[in-house]
């Protein structure tokens, strides 16, 4: 089966190098060799068809899942044989924004960004609410948002809060799954925009996860195609080259299927 190599470069650009990454559930294999690299700076999608295991390959990854077999390294540490003290300086490091924004149900949006706070950088209350305040406007929220709570907030306000939350630390890394899943286009075109900006002022190097080929043609530097045959990554590109050049015929047909719903 054809494939997209990796991208040539210098090996200190690579932020997050994974090889061989194995993972099964009981006796269903969701990753059978999975090689990935993401190079500093770049934006990276995350496709592929359902049951390919994009979101496992990101809680792998920020580890929230441990592989059977397979290494991953992020910003040149094994976080699979790491310390505590290790992982928890990488983890310092890195953002996540889960689907709906996966914020604490029980406090307001200005306790749900200053939970990575509290947990890594005890910090004086004022400042800690100066900071949150900080994130809270970068996402272009309200600012009376702060005080509200989860229930309160529509689909596109609750992925913006999650995205205050991950970015509370400045992170080097921003992984996003589904950021726009569930929201209308008027909104996900808006979270998108923001996704860029954050890139534009920030230089951070962004993973995401998305079925959203509007989306991944707007904001991807590069994309990799998981397959629910070989259980790896069989090609890696530009999202716009792949669809129409990709020597693999299934990566074409896939991303065209994305496009149909949009016309």
């Amino acid at each position: 089966m054809p494939v997209i190599s990796m991208p040539n470069g210098a090996d200190d650009d690579i932020v997050i190098r994974v090889r061989g990454l194995v993972t099964r559930f009981g006796d269903q294999t969701v990753h059978d060799g999975v090689d990935l690299d993401v190079r500093r700076g770049e934006v990276l999608g995350v496709v592929g068809g359902s049951g390919t295991g994009k979101s496992v390959l990101l809680r792998s990854i920020v580890g929230l899942r441990r592989p059977q077999e397979g290494s991953i390294e992020v910003l040149g540490r094994d976080v699979l044989h790491a310390d505590e003290a290790v992982l928890r300086a990488i983890e310092q490091r890195w953002g996540v924004l889960f689907q709906d924004g996966a914020l604490f149900s029980s406090l307001t949006v200005m306790q749900n960004i200053e939970v990575p706070l509290r947990e890594h950088c005890p910090m004086p209350e004022p400042l800690m609410d100066e900071i949150a305040a900080c994130k809270i406007a970068l996402v272009g929220l309200p600012e009376p948002t702060a005080d509200k709570f989860p229930s309160k907030l529509s689909g596109g306000m609750r992925k913006r809060a999650g995205l205050a939350r991950a970015l509370a630390l400045d992170p080097e890394i921003l992984f996003l799954d589904e950021p726009c899943a569930g929201l209308d286009p008027i909104t996900s075109r808006r979270l998108d925009d923001l996704v860029l900006a954050l890139r534009r002022s920030l230089g951070t190097t962004i993973v995401v996860v998305t079925h959203e080929l509007e989306s991944l043609l707007s904001i991807g530097d590069n994309s990799v195609f998981l397959d629910s045959d070989t259980k790896t990554v069989i090609a890696r590109g530009e999202p716009r080259d792949l669809m129409e050049n990709c020597p693999d015929q299934k990566v074409q047909a896939f991303l065209r299927r994305l496009e149909e719903p949009a016309r």
